[in-house]
């Protein structure tokens, strides 16, 4: 019980840090935080595909979509007009029925070859958001409809909402809807990494033939976590539309799959923390580089021409694909390693110096072994 206290004591702090920031940001804050934490939902479960399970894919802008314009359509009219609570719950699920679709592929495919394949999803995706107008409303994209639980609705002034003093308008409240979706995925994540699959997945992804020989269905279970990597990703669209309050197809594309990819590299493969951290620095990094424009050197405002200025967005994948080469350089387990190794170190120079002779071998009770004598026969 002693050792659950501290550990319990590291998160609750974080909790409460993260649930006391909509009483202090504004708005522009707290829409970067949404934007991150639906991205962050997304790489995790991108990264137990690529860095769990070893597959490569370039399609999550694909299951991304599916979420995002599944709980649109389901949701909202022209549609079944569904409640909004079931049409999340039913676009998450239908994210994972497309990515079920094609886990006989993911099953049978491996490496560049898989890659290719998935970035023909994202290919057919687009060309499927543009045209099927009825659905997806074309190239204007829909507007999302609001979530609302139990008559409680994540809008502005549905109902009007005031909590110690502060008015909590539709980015307070779906901040608290993402932190509640982001632990749900933290720790579900972490569960299957740490259990049965996690261990088969990373038996799989060091050496198939190893896994199968020691009972591991290799096919089986690359399909499984192709499942249920597309299903956080519908989890992370459904957020996405939310906070966004519209979709649009230009949105789901290659450059997003990319995104995402960078994502799990910079943060570090396998990790959860890591990619947590990875989402945070590509999501957050365009957005701060686009309002702080015209204080940075060589980028332009946007909607500004500047001679030999780039726009904020392209600057800041400039600068976070160099932060990629960084890592596959000198921290190929990305930040979540280097700051494991910093704590390591940490750790080590504020405990007290060790002798550096080993230590004796520990004594017991038990007596040495004497010879045996012979019994003494009484008359």
């Amino acid at each position: 019980m002693s050792e659950l206290v501290p550990k319990w004591g590291k998160l609750l702090l974080p909790a409460l840090l993260l649930c006391a920031l909509p009483f202090y940001l504004d708005a522009f804050w707290l829409r970067i935080g949404l934007f991150s934490i639906a991205a962050a939902i997304g790489a995790v479960g991108l990264g137990l595909l690529s860095g769990t399970a070893g597959q490569l894919s370039l399609g999550h802008a694909f299951f991304l979509a599916v979420g995002a314009y599944g709980y649109t359509w389901l949701a909202g009219d022209p549609g079944p007009a569904l409640p909004p609570a079931l049409a999340a719950v039913l676009a998450v699920l239908l994210a994972g029925a497309a990515g079920g679709l094609f886990s006989p592929v993911a099953g049978r495919v491996r490496g560049i070859y898989l890659g290719i394949a998935t970035l023909a999803l994202v290919f057919l995706g687009h060309h499927l958001l543009l045209t099927a107008d009825s659905v997806t409303g074309g190239f204007n994209g829909r507007s999302v409809p609001p979530l609302t639980l139990g008559g409680f609705g994540f809008t502005a002034d549905d109902p009007e909402l005031t909590v110690f003093g502060v008015p909590f308008g539709a980015e307070e409240r779906l901040w608290y809807l993402g932190l509640a979706l982001f632990a749900f995925t933290w720790f579900t994540a972490r569960g299957l990494l740490r259990g049965r699959p996690g261990r088969a997945l990373s038996a799989v992804r060091d050496s198939e033939t190893a896994a199968a020989v020691m009972g591991v269905n290799v096919a089986r279970y690359r399909s499984a976590a192709f499942v249920v990597s597309s299903m956080y990703a519908g989890l992370a669209g459904v957020l996405l539309a939310l906070s966004f309050r519209r979709v649009v197809p230009d949105y789901f594309g290659l450059a997003l799959s990319v995104d995402y990819l960078a994502m799990i590299v910079i943060g570090g493969l396998g990790s959860v923390a890591g990619a947590t951290a990875g989402a945070f620095f590509v999501t957050a990094l365009p957005l701060l580089m686009t309002r702080y424009a015209d204080q940075l050197p060589l980028v332009a405002a946007p909607g500004t021409g500047g001679e030999g200025a780039i726009g904020p967005t392209e600057a800041a994948r400039y600068l976070y694909g160099a932060v990629i080469v960084v890592v596959l350089l000198y921290a190929p387990d990305g930040l979540h390693g280097m700051s494991r190794r910093v704590r390591a170190r940490l750790r080590s120079a504020r405990s007290p110096d060790r002798p550096s002779s080993a230590p004796p071998p520990p004594t017991t009770d038990v007596p040495p072994a004497t010879p045996a004598r012979a019994k003494e026969h009484t008359p």
